[in-house]
């Protein structure tokens, strides 16, 4: 098993502050030596370390914590994709080969920031030096998402967090409509990640998340998805165990070449880990 999805950090309340007191469980360090239990006792052999601050002091970080620790098979780092230098700061972290792609918090953005020139002429670059590119966006989002993928249509994408619909709520048209149009871009792919947190008041019960895995899996096939468990956010509602319990009961009657793909394959050739 690969987890295509979490996250390290120092903490550090003035840099953090998307971790507000409503989150206090996140508000201390969460490094590999606190994860790596965790995956060995599920079965998970690998992992792809994301970004969760906007920095190239945070690529750094990843990528100096995935030299060291060999059950990190990769890094999704941050790089300015808007800066005139982007070539050459691609061209820098492209040394170091556990470096994977891209990723920006694009659902803190305004509305059209996906569509700006600069976004789009560092985009341009990725595929030049074989990066992959990490969507993360919220529901209201997907038209644009939609938009601005169907520009780069040789671009490996995959879809933080399912879109983050409001599982809570059950699965709307609008969600529905455009994962169905970005699953018909065969370069995009999706993340079973990130659902037990977009619950309302972190509650939910397994079933709950089926109607929306019965759309992606549909759309997308078990070829383009994979699991990821946004370790360590997901302790906001559960523990690693917990979170895995629904992704493990929806597919138990798939066939173990289509569960392999899910839990490690697709995530290995995404990201040629």
């Amino acid at each position: 098993m690969i987890d295509s999805h979490q996250h390290f950090w120092k903490y550090n309340p003035s840099r953090d502050t998307w971790i507000d007191n409503s989150m206090q469980v996140l508000q201390r360090d969460f490094l590999p030596e606190d994860l790596e239990p965790l995956v060995k006792s599920n079965g998970v052999k690998g992992c792809v370390a994301v970004q969760a601050d906007q920095s190239e002091e945070e690529t750094m970080f990843l990528l100096d914590l995935a030299t060291q620790n060999k059950f990190i098979n990769g890094v999704v780092g941050w790089v300015d994709l808007r800066a005139s230098n982007i070539s050459e700061r691609l061209a820098f972290f492209k040394t170091n080969s556990l470096f994977k792609g891209v990723r920006h918090i694009v659902q803190v953005e305004a509305p059209g920031f996906l569509m700006q020139n600069d976004f789009l002429s560092g985009m341009e670059q990725l595929q030049t030096f074989g990066c992959t590119y990490d969507l993360l966006i919220y529901e209201h989002q997907l038209e644009e998402a939609l938009a601005f993928v169907k520009k780069f249509p040789n671009q490996l994408f995959v879809i933080d967090h399912m879109a983050k619909p409001k599982i809570s709520k059950g699965v709307s048209t609008h969600w529905k409509k455009y994962m169905e149009a970005l699953a018909s871009h065969e370069n995009v792919y999706c993340k079973l990640s990130g659902m037990v947190t977009e619950t309302d008041f972190f509650k939910w019960n397994k079933e709950m998340f089926y109607p929306f895995l019965d759309v992606v899996v549909s759309e997308f096939g078990t070829q383009r998805i994979m699991f990821g468990s946004d370790w360590p956010v997901c302790l906001l509602s559960c523990n690693y165990n917990e979170m895995l319990m629904p992704i493990n009961s929806y597919f138990q009657e798939f066939s173990l070449t289509e569960k392999k793909q899910i839990m490690h394959t697709n995530a290995v050739n995404f990201y040629s880990l």
